[in-house]
């Protein structure tokens, strides 16, 4: 009998890397084929607890395992596209997180799930209502991968489909990060909205007391 989702229901919860490894590579067959995973949505509660196991996967110390649930995430994006959008809440928390990674594949493929999130399950602004919490997390990484992320939302999608009035207020706070890093990554960003909507932000800018030199 070839596995199906409850065969997956079960086997993501394993705690073992090599198991976990092991069971990833089958999910991403499986979801690889329409016709042998035709079950797939059949039963919604099975489906959200795959997800948050996936989700849990994402967050795990093992760069392997992490870099592996981003993948099959990826498909599941790829499989539901808009019906992925009562599970962006439970994604995008680890997502912010492995934004703050030590290894760049990580943050990259992160980010990368992000964009992909915003592109096929919800609206860019719908996705960036629940990301601009990041602008706060305790990882300077994280800090500034947010950043940097705003730089390729707007590199893909412009400035049309974000209120760029609810996400200059956090750039302005991250002026004054206390790591530099963060702080070059918002002067970017804030580049990269000057690109898209000129003197307007200029004048915003001026408005929250940032000093005309900086």
């Amino acid at each position: 009998e070839p596995a199906g989702m409850d065969y997956f229901c079960e086997q993501v919860q394993q705690k073992d890397v090599g198991r976990r490894m092991q069971v990833g590579q089958e999910l991403l067959e499986y979801l690889g084929d329409p016709a042998r995973s035709c079950d797939l949505e059949q039963d919604q509660q099975r489906l959200d607890k795959v997800i948050d196991e996936l989700s849990a996967w994402v967050n795990s110390s093992n760069f392997k395992v992490a870099l592996l649930g981003l993948d099959v995430l990826g498909v599941f994006v790829d499989r539901l596209s808009g019906r992925f959008k009562p599970y962006i809440g439970t994604v995008l928390l680890p997502l912010i997180d492995r934004m703050g990674d030590a290894k760049d594949q990580v943050r990259e493929q992160a980010q990368n799930l992000i964009l992909k999130l915003m592109c096929e399950a919800a609206p860019p602004m719908y996705i960036w209502e629940r990301l601009a919490v990041g602008f706060k997390h305790k990882n300077y990484r994280s800090r500034e991968g947010v950043c940097l992320c705003l730089v390729a939302t707007l590199n893909i999608y412009g400035a049309q489909p974000l209120i760029l009035s609810k996400l200059v207020p956090h750039l302005c706070i991250a002026f004054g990060d206390s790591n530099s890093q963060v702080r070059d990554a918002a002067i970017l960003a804030i580049v990269e909205v000057y690109r898209h909507v000129g003197e307007k932000v200029r004048i915003d800018l001026t408005k929250r007391g940032i000093p005309p030199g900086r």
